[in-house]
C-alpha cells in the first residue's frame, strides 16, 4: 500500500534514486535538502510528478524537521557530508552535521511516530582487513588527528545514537551500512573513484592509481542498493544490514576495466596511497539475504556500462 516518505539528502546521488523509486510504486515523496551538495537536476525526472515535493533546507533547523516528520510515515535519512575529500576539507562542520543532523531527526520522529531508516557506512569499519566484513566486526582506527576517521566515527555515533532512540524511547529505527556504489549521476567531485576514472578516461587523462592498486574494493551498481534499501526500510529488522555488492576487485583492475568499457587510450599512472587506505573493504551480505531474501544482480562492468549508457537499464 503506498506511502509517505521524507528523503532527507534525496537531491544527492543515491537519495535522487531512492526518491524515483519511491515515486514509481505510488508513495507520496518528500525532498529535504540544502543543495551543499545535492543537486536540483538530479531530480529532473521527477519534478512535476504529482506524489514530489521538494523542500530546500537542512536536517540542522530543528523547526523545518519537526514539521515534516509530522506529515510523514517514513523517513529516510540520507542528508550527511559526503566522500573522503569533504570530510578532509571540512572536518569540523562535516562531523557536527552528521552527529547533530542524526539528533535532530531521531527526535523528530520520536514525537511524531514515523519510521526511520538511518544510512550508515562502510567507513564504520575503519582499516579492519578481514575477507568479509559482518555487521559485527570489530571497527579498527587510526589516529584521532586523520579525517577519515572523524569522518568513521561521526558514523559511528549516528549508529549509537539510533541504538539509544530504539531502545530507551522505543522509536522504529533500521540502520543500513553502505558500502561502494556505482551509478549515473555520481559526481567526481567528492574523490569518489570510479566516477573520477571515467571522468579522467573521457577526457583523455591519465587514470590516477593510489599505492600499487592492489588493494581491492567492492562496488554495487545504484539500482541493486536502492532495492535493498527499500526493502530494509520496509522491514522490521533494528540491527544494522550491510548492503554492497561482495564482488572483490583491485583498484588497478578497476582503472583497466573503466579503459575497457570507455574505450579510452589514457595511460595509467601511479600516486601515493593516502594514510591509514584499508587494503579489504568487503561486506559480507549474510544477513541482507537472510533477513530481506536480497543480494546484487549487477555486476561491475555491467554497471559501468549502464553508467555510460552503453546499455538500456532494465536489460
Amino acid at each position: 500500500m503506498p506511502s509517505t516518505y521524507l528523503v532527507t539528502g534525496g537531491a544527492g546521488f543515491i537519495g535522487s534514486h531512492v526518491v524515483a523509486a519511491l515515486l514509481a510504486r505510488g508513495d507520496q515523496v518528500t525532498v529535504l535538502d540544502d543543495l551543499s551538495t545535492g543537486r536540483t537536476g538530479n531530480l529532473d525526472l521527477v519534478i512535476g510528478h504529482p506524489g514530489f515535493r521538494f523542500v530546500q533546507g537542512s536536517v540542522l533547523d530543528e523547526i523545518t524537521m519537526d514539521e515534516l516528520a509530522r506529515e510523514h510515515a517514513n523517513v529516510v535519512h540520507l542528508a550527511a557530508a559526503v566522500g573522503v575529500k569533504l570530510i578532509i576539507e571540512r572536518g569540523l562542520r562535516s562531523f557536527r552535521s552528521n552527529i547533530r543532523g542524526t539528533e535532530i531527526v531521531l527526535d523528530a520522529v520520536r514525537r511524531h511516530g514515523a519510521k526511520v531508516l538511518i544510512a550508515s557506512t562502510s567507513e564504520i569499519y575503519g582499516r579492519n582487513d578481514a575477507d568479509a566484513l559482518r555487521e559485527d566486526s570489530d571497527r579498527i582506527l587510526g589516529s584521532p588527528a586523520v579525517a577519515r576517521w572523524a569522518y568513521s566515527t561521526s558514523k559511528a555515533v549516528g549508529e549509537v545514537l539510533a541504538h539509544a532512540y530504539h531502545k530507551e524511547m522505543g522509536v522504529p529505527v533500521v540502520i543500513v551500512r553502505l558500502f561502494n556504489t556505482v551509478g549515473p549521476k555520481q559526481s567526481p567531485a567528492y574523490g569518489m573513484v570510479i566516477p573520477n576514472f571515467v571522468r579522467q578516461a573521457l577526457a583523455g587523462e591519465p587514470l590516477t592509481v593510489f599505492g600499487d592498486g592492489s588493494q581491492t574494493r567492492s562496488f554495487c551498481y545504484v539500482d541493486d542498493l536502492i532495492r535493498g534499501l527499500v526493502l530494509l526500510a520496509e522491514s522490521g529488522e533494528h540491527f544494522p544490514v550491510n548492503i554492497g555488492n561482495p564482488g572483490e576487485f583491485t583498484i588497478l583492475e578497476l582503472a583497466r576495466a573503466v579503459l575497457d568499457v570507455t574505450a579510452s587510450t589514457s595511460e595509467i599512472v601511479y600516486e601515493a596511497l593516502p594514510v591509514d587506505d584499508p587494503q579489504i573493504r568487503q561486506p559480507d551480505i549474510t544477513r541482507a539475504r537472510q533477513v530481506l531474501g536480497w543480494e546484487p544482480e549487477i555486476q561491475l562492468e555491467d554497471g559501468l556500462r549502464r553508467m555510460l549508457g552503453r546499455a538500456p537499464v532494465g536489460v
